[in-house]
């Protein structure tokens, strides 16, 4: 601050108290060549603060973007010399005229880099400690630093983009639904515990002592309740709340698109889904998407890829040659449910620690271990291949086409470990050898999956999505003898590896219903427990329905490119499931919890 500034009164440098019918005229992001001229007024906040000397310059932010601001001593020296004050985060308004940018200081990478604001005028609206962390898109802060400033985190411009973008996507979803005859009802958030899948959040209630709500998994039973209301089309952008493991795409407070319509069948679902989510990246992306998505079976999808939810944007496929070990002396291949290999060509090349790295990945799958062979010209490079017969060598390298400079991934032993760690690390080497278009978008239609499947735990077979899913026509037999062999009328949309959408035509009929909850082993005393609202209205005239939900997050996440659905919720939760800012969860008071009837159990010392 120069001498001539300390001598005046702090009184001209203070925070003004109210804007004093000072009203901004544009965004920081808005103003173009076509402006030059115009007297403009904009607030926001200081990105950069540059003494030039003569001139001092900022950069102006708000949520749209940057603007470049000068303060000239020959255009207005007092407010010249107040703008020493300026520093970085500090909220000012400005007034000024907007004028071509000096020859040579064009920014064409900055939207508004032709041109720049001559200052006549400024207030301070507040003034701002140093943050902890530069408010930049690039930042070398960690994460945890960043959700606990996460209102500092908020202004850095790349996740104001998101949260733009957010807007837009919702929006879009809206005016499509809308405009397809659809009705937004809003469902409870306290709701009764009907536990299927993941834990539910459960709520205490004080006037009910001992008894508790549960927050909805989904708003499942209600939209179902509305179509046997007659509504006919619903749907809803809504919280959801599971109380499980985190991830970088898990949350356990997510948003998600429900849709559900009367006389309807997957065809008409799946189209309209496809209708939505196309317009949907045409209004918010620019992105053409294909005029038919294209469809693969559940058996197909795992034969080929491993996994449930393939990313199909590059060609690596897996190959089942257990037949080629069928009774082979190398007993672990030759003694296991099923074999799988991975051919990666080129993949010669990673090295020893890369393999071994790999091998610690595919153990989080539950495997035990990961083998391996590379190919060279004249000979093959493997602890394993002294096991191989000539003839087992033979037929493995026609069936893998496998060539000089390759290598091939082997994983043996159950199938359902066999097909997710191998899938799994499928991803993994499209990463590595640069095999992903990253700015492609792949839809894919997942279909027939099972209906039920097998819980060791338990020890009873449990839904695959929920057991308001109908099979597929004619499976009933299937599911009164051989229930693992049914078929479900769902139906998954993959984008890119990520499940973004899913949903099945629904039981209608009680008789139905009550066949499928015995396939579950629920018995009608537990099912009237925990379902008998839904039980009575089947009874009373449901027409044949169905739907789809979308998880909101993770589609946002793919639109703007982000690694994890925390950069696309304003306050997300750690991998904990704790909020860093408001340092969530807590304590509550001992009042609080005698309202509830609750007594916390005392922690014993170690």
């Amino acid at each position: 601050m120069s001498e001539q500034m300390d001598e005046r009164s702090y009184d001209e440098y203070r925070v003004i108290e109210d804007l004093g019918g000072w009203k901004r005229t544009h965004s920081c992001s808005e103003l173009t060549a076509a402006d030059i001229g115009e007297k403009v007024l904009l607030m926001g906040w200081v990105q950069f603060r540059r003494d030039h000397g003569g001139l001092i310059f900022i950069d102006l932010r708000d949520r749209e973007g940057l603007t470049q601001v000068v303060f000239s001593p020959e255009h207005n020296a007092d407010a010249h010399e107040r703008a020493h004050a300026i520093r970085s985060e500090y909220v000012v308004a400005v007034q000024g005229t907007v004028r071509e940018r000096p020859e040579g200081m064009i920014n064409s990478g900055m939207k508004t880099g032709e041109i720049e604001i001559v200052v006549d005028d400024w207030k301070l609206l507040n003034t701002s400690e140093t943050p902890p962390f530069t408010i930049e898109d690039r930042s070398d802060a960690s994460e945890m630093l960043r959700l606990k400033y996460r209102f500092l985190d908020l202004r850095r411009p790349m996740l104001a983009r998101n949260f733009i973008l957010r807007n837009k996507a919702a929006q879009s979803v809206r005016r499509f639904l809308d405009g397809n005859g659809f009705l937004e009802v809003e469902t409870p958030v306290l709701t009764k515990s009907t536990p299927e899948g993941a834990r539910d959040f459960l709520v205490p209630s004080r006037l009910n002592n001992g008894e508790f709500y549960a927050l909805p998994q989904s708003p499942q039973l209600f939209k179902q309740m509305l179509m046997v209301s007659g509504l006919d089309r619903y749907f809803q952008i809504v919280k959801c709340f599971r109380d499980e493991d985190l991830r970088a795409d898990r949350q356990p407070e997510f948003t998600q698109i429900d849709i559900e319509m009367s006389f309807t069948d997957e065809e008409q679902v799946m189209g309209l889904a496809e209708d939505m989510v196309r317009t949907l990246f045409s209004e918010t992306v620019e992105a053409e998407l294909p005029a038919k998505f294209p469809r693969m079976t559940y058996a197909e999808a795992i034969r080929d890829y491993g996994l449930d939810k393939p990313d199909v944007r590059f060609d690596l496929k897996l190959q089942d040659v257990t037949e080629v070990f069928r009774g082979s002396d190398f007993k672990v291949f030759g003694k296991a449910e099923v074999v799988k290999v991975l051919r990666v060509p080129g993949g010669g090349e990673l090295t020893r620690k890369e393999i071994d790295d790999y091998t610690k990945f595919v153990e989080i799958y539950g495997s035990k271990g990961l083998a391996w062979i590379k190919v060279k010209e004249d000979e093959w490079q493997s602890p394993i291949v002294k096991f191989f017969s000539e003839d087992e060598k033979a037929r493995l390298a026609e069936v893998t086409g496998v060539e000089a400079g390759d290598i091939l991934f082997f994983q043996a032993g159950q199938a359902d470990i066999a097909n997710t760690a191998l899938g799994s690390l499928r991803l993994k080497l499209g990463e590595r050898f640069e095999l992903i278009d990253e700015s492609a978008f792949a839809p894919l239609w997942v279909t027939d999956f099972p209906l039920l499947e097998y819980d060791p735990d338990e020890k009873r077979y449990v839904a695959r999505h929920h057991p308001f899913t109908s099979p597929q026509p004619g499976q009933m037999e299937e599911l009164a003898e051989k229930p693992g062999e049914a078929l479900a009328r769902a139906y998954d949309l993959v984008l890119n590896g990520h499940e973004i959408g899913g949903g099945s035509i629904r039981i209608h009929t009680p008789e139905m219903q009550e066949q499928m909850f015995k396939a579950l082993g629920i018995d009608d005393e537990e099912a009237r427990s925990k379902f008998g609202f839904l039980m009575d209205a089947l009874k009373f005239g449901a027409p044949p329905h169905g739907g789809i939900a979308f998880g909101l997050d993770r589609l946002i996440m793919i639109l703007c490119g982000a690694k994890s659905i925390r950069d696309v919720i304003a306050f997300p939760k750690t991998q904990k499931a704790t909020c860093l800012m408001t340092e969530a969860p807590g304590a509550v008071s001992s009042r609080q919890l005698r309202e509830l009837g609750i007594r916390l159990r005392e922690k014993k010392e170690a």
